[in-house]
């Protein structure tokens, strides 16, 4: 096997993110379910805009915030996500690669704008998401170049990607290349409403060793499980994939394989602001241990870590280097 070029290489929907702090009012006005991620077509993406008042806007999706977050700790990034030529989708490529994230992907030069998520924190720092695929959803095998994937240590993709179908035929084509160069696939089942769209397919991936690796949170665990009990959803995990990782907000995560289970803390924080990015962070931090050799239980704390450092400001990508946030508190970078 050939030295890998990138450490990590993600695939996702390139979206463009706008958040706001609101309150409960606007979410029911709007019809909103509190805490998940809707599908929203560019109509209802205005309405919402136009009622959202004073925003914060920056490039986002969620494979991307994790290799923003790769790059952060120091590691080798690459990015593969379909944004439109447009102002915010130059934006984007432009802030990806500021970075220090490699983005190849050719823009398109018609179609639908780049995707945006229209972001809704509430005073308890959950986000509600309402998402608008845009150009995101234009992401073609043709996209996926196999030298890329096949010098990836590991390549990182996320659920959300299984709507459009053909990113979800981008999807099975990489993990394809790189499974066949050698390497390991990556996968975040995204959000518990993505997995009850999508629950035998994933499992599909799993149990035929698409994927390696899979994150998941506890509502998406319990969705893909179809059951309330958690135990019994962690030991069906540790048969279905290699390395299955859970994570619990306050409560830590839990890394399980066929060796067993080791439990990792939260890491504390002072004051919990927008808990945008949690889950994206802590897979940054996790798959950076993981290219490091540094053992499943520094990994997980490499994720706690970086989704702790997310969850204390708003928007879903760090704000200080987290490889010297990571170095100061005694982790291996």
């Amino acid at each position: 096997m050939t030295t890998a070029k990138y450490d990590v290489l993600g695939i996702g929907n390139a979206i463009f993110d706008v958040l706001v702090q609101t309150d409960e009012g606007f979410l029911a006005s709007h019809g909103m379910t509190k805490g998940g991620m809707a599908l929203i077509d560019e109509a209802r993406a205005a309405a919402i805009y136009s009622d959202m008042g004073p925003a914060t806007k920056m490039s986002g999706g969620s494979a991307a915030n994790t290799i923003v977050g790769i790059a952060s700790l120091g590691a080798r990034a690459a990015y593969v996500g379909k944004v439109r030529d447009d102002e915010i989708g130059r934006l984007y490529a432009r802030d990806i690669r500021a970075a220090q994230v490699a983005f190849d992907t050719e823009a398109a030069t018609g179609g639908p704008a780049t995707g945006c998520s229209y972001i809704l924190v509430t005073p308890d720092g959950e986000r509600t998401m309402n998402t608008f695929l845009g150009a995101a959803q234009e992401l073609m095998p043709a996209d996926i170049d196999p030298g890329q994937i096949a010098a990836a240590a590991i390549v990182y993709l996320e659920g959300y990607l299984w709507d459009p179908k053909s990113a979800k035929e981008a999807f099975v084509k990489a993990a394809t290349i790189a499974h066949g160069a050698g390497r390991r696939v990556a996968l975040t089942l995204s959000d518990s409403f993505c997995v009850d769209r999508y629950r035998d397919e994933f499992l599909d991936l799993m149990r035929k060793d698409t994927v390696d690796l899979i994150f998941a949170n506890e509502s998406e665990l319990h969705s893909l499980y179809q059951t309330s009990d958690f135990d019994t959803a962690l030991r069906q995990l540790q048969k279905d994939v290699k390395l299955g990782v859970v994570t619990r907000s306050e409560k830590g995560c839990l890394v399980a394989s066929g060796d067993g289970v080791i439990a990792v803390p939260a890491f504390p924080i002072a004051n919990l602001v927008d808990t945008t990015g949690a889950g994206d962070l802590f897979a940054a931090g996790f798959l950076f241990g993981m290219v490091r050799n540094v053992g499943f239980e520094n990994a997980g704390r490499l994720g706690a870590l970086a989704a702790a450092e997310v969850i204390q400001h708003i928007g879903a990508r760090p704000q200080v280097s987290l490889k010297e946030l990571a170095q100061k508190n005694g982790l291996p970078v």
